[in-house]
């Protein structure tokens, strides 16, 4: 018994038996799902602890941004796909370069759809994927581990250090010393309802923190203005309309004239607002956003 125990005891948070799961099988879809929110909820609370150092890795992904590097996120399974997914939406929200924002996933795309086996284990995998990327001073490398303890993650995190690479490290149980990063982004979630699913609140406190980096990173670099996606790149007519809805918002102007000034500016929301706050054409006003951002030519 006591040998039991002490086995229970020495398993990672993540990996341990919720107390109060043990007739989860029994219990009403209600229940069920009345369980999984109040789980849910927990993980917002357990990534408070983590703010400050979130805002300050922000930071440094801004100041590694504007300076031509980038933000690289590497992981395996659900935390890989959560880097994969955060990666992806900052091109069509923020007008990033495909390029800025980049993930690595262990396994590769095929790791997307389905389990790789065996390819979280693989140290060397991790670090190879830092040299083919050829990561360097500018970069800022996310290591996302729910366990803190994933090969392939950590090997990445290596191997990215030893190039001059800022590390990060996202996780929901303590890292021991065998992780050497510059920054650890902690959210203690504990154990899961289904033992060991840290697609559940461990996910879901993951998702909250690479939310936070990208988005405050973006907001720093004068990608939103007045709480609005200024560079989003109208793609399709749902983002045609979110684009002629946010000049005509921000300058008062009646729809149909917004929807000419933002054709003048060749459909860029953020030019056609320094057009209208300048009175300058677009070439122009375009030279001026690179140079003062727009509550400075707002207020001007």
């Amino acid at each position: 018994m006591g040998r039991s125990r002490s086995k229970r005891i020495a398993l990672p948070p993540t990996e341990r038996s919720h107390p109060r799961a043990d007739d989860l099988d029994l219990a009403s879809p209600e229940e069920v799902v009345r369980l999984l929110h109040q789980e849910d909820e927990a993980a917002v609370r357990a990534v408070r602890p983590a703010l400050r150092d979130v805002a300050s890795v922000a930071r440094s992904v801004a100041d590694a941004l504007r300076a031509g590097g980038r933000l690289l996120y590497v992981g395996a399974g659900t935390s890989g796909r959560l880097g994969v997914l955060d990666a992806s939406e900052c091109p069509p929200t923020f007008g990033a370069s495909p390029s800025q924002v980049q993930a690595v996933i262990a396994g590769g795309r095929r790791a997307m759809t389905r389990a790789v086996e065996g390819a979280e284990d693989d140290a060397e995998a991790g670090g190879a994927s830092m040299s083919r990327l050829r990561v360097g001073p500018r970069d800022v490398v996310c290591g996302i581990s729910a366990s803190a303890r994933t090969p392939f993650v950590l090997g990445a995190m290596d191997e990215a250090k030893r190039r001059g690479a800022r590390t990060v490290l996202v996780c929901c149980n303590p890292p021991g010393p065998r992780v050497k990063v510059d920054h650890v982004l902690l959210a203690e979630t504990g154990p899961e309802l289904v033992a060991g699913s840290t697609r559940l609140k461990a996910g879901t406190a993951t998702k909250l923190i690479l939310n936070a980096l990208t988005t405050t990173a973006f907001v720093l670099l004068g990608k939103v203005y007045r709480g609005r996606m200024v560079d989003v790149r109208p793609t399709n007519e749902k983002l045609r309309e979110r684009a002629a809805r946010m000049v005509a918002e921000l300058t008062d102007l009646p729809p149909a004239a917004a929807k000419r000034l933002l054709e003048q500016a060749g459909n860029e929301v953020k030019v056609a607002l320094a057009m209208h706050f300048t009175g300058l054409p677009a070439k122009e006003a375009r030279r001026r956003l690179k140079h003062a951002p727009l509550r400075t030519l707002a207020d001007s």
